[in-house]
């Protein structure tokens, strides 16, 4: 059984992410996080990277649904240029919100890809749900006050995964 807490890839960033990769494995579909994941917690809007890499990823024919645990007002702000599938306040890693950006993309589990900073929200989530997980180094330290008390514990779990193989 897979842990729930490992994901597939780990990424530095997720502008290293290989396509190619992605697309052998039979992922046409990506659920992103937006804090820490594509901008820092207290940016406003995508930046042209951003913008860059969700036109580049729909160019090569991949669907693309944003899934925050954010308010509605930071995820309408952030995807007004963006113009994605975008679900706000989706309490992640609930099983209910995953499956709702898979129905706004028309996707299954088993073509579907997670992207994310939190292994207790993105990556349990998706690996809950059976979709393939990679989890990317978080852009910022600025975070709320939560988060960066379960970072501790994250980074316990991560160095024992690299201790491991």
């Amino acid at each position: 059984m897979k842990n729930r807490l490992k994901p597939d890839i780990y990424l530095n960033s997720v502008y290293e992410l290989d396509t190619a990769s992605l697309k052998a494995y039979g992922i046409n579909a990506i659920i992103i996080d937006i804090d820490n994941t594509l901008v820092s917690w207290d940016t406003r809007e995508p930046d042209d990277k951003v913008n860059e890499l969700v036109r580049r990823l729909g160019c090569e024919g991949f669907k693309i649904c944003i899934l925050s645990n954010n308010s509605r007002k930071r995820v309408e702000e952030f995807n007004k240029c963006l113009n994605l599938p975008a679900i706000h306040k989706a309490i992640k890693p609930s099983k209910t919100a995953f499956r709702r950006a898979m129905k706004l993309m028309g996707s299954a589990p088993s073509d579907t890809a997670v992207i994310g900073d939190q292994l207790f929200t993105d990556v349990l989530g998706g690996n809950r749900m059976g979709l393939f997980t990679i989890l990317v180094s978080p852009i910022s330290d600025k975070e709320f006050i939560w988060t960066r008390i379960v970072r501790k514990l994250e980074r316990r779990i991560l160095k024992k995964y690299h201790n491991n193989e």
